[in-house]
């Protein structure tokens, strides 16, 4: 899937001898899924680790008893939603992503067909959703290759573990330049190599 990405990235002194020892990047674009399922799992995601969102994001579908439609989670009163382990915030996020998606002001099923920049309006929209939640769901999601989250933690820890130096948010947008048009599969290389 990322063929071109990864010939293209092994020729970067630092990305190239991460892709010879971790292989392929793993991310699979997720176009026919239900994006609403995948945003409301991204928000309760948010600043939680995967093993907590994974357990809230549980409780939630057997609160609906099963696949989570906008129109299940307006049926739902605050607490009930704030029964299964969110925070108010997140609350508030869903719903409004939810009504949104009722009184059709954003076009869920259309996301796909957007550009990255018409995609990020769209969701930064929403109650509670920022850059960050928007750019993952480009990422994993969406599956678009040229996206660089850098105002995520691990990019940054990563970034540093990397290059041996920190560098500001600046120079870091500036270095990531190199590479363009792979961003998104270069971040998943800078992620794997902090995480191992």
């Amino acid at each position: 899937m990322w063929k071109e990405a990864e010939k293209f990235l092994s020729k970067d002194k630092y990305i190239g001898p991460l892709i010879k020892r971790y292989g392929h990047c793993k991310i699979k674009p997720r176009i026919h899924i239900d994006y609403f399922q995948e945003l409301v799992g991204e928000i309760i995601g948010q600043q939680l680790s995967g093993r907590v969102a994974d357990v809230i994001y549980e409780r939630l579908k057997g609160r609906v008893k099963g696949r989570l439609t906008p129109k299940k989670i307006l049926f739902l009163n605050d607490q009930n939603l704030r029964d299964c382990g969110m925070a108010w915030a997140k609350v508030r996020s869903i719903k409004d992503l939810a009504q949104r998606i009722k009184d059709r002001k954003l076009h869920i099923r259309k996301l796909n067909k957007l550009t990255d920049e018409e995609v990020m309006k769209e969701l930064i929209a929403v109650k509670g959703i920022g850059r960050w939640t928007a750019e993952m769901f480009l990422m994993f999601t969406l599956g678009r290759p040229d996206i660089f989250p850098d105002d995520d933690l691990g990019i940054r820890k990563g970034t540093t573990k990397l290059l041996n130096k920190d560098l500001s948010q600046n120079e870091m947008i500036e270095f990531a330049e190199r590479w363009k048009p792979y961003r998104t599969v270069a971040s998943w290389y800078v992620w794997k190599n902090l995480n191992n």
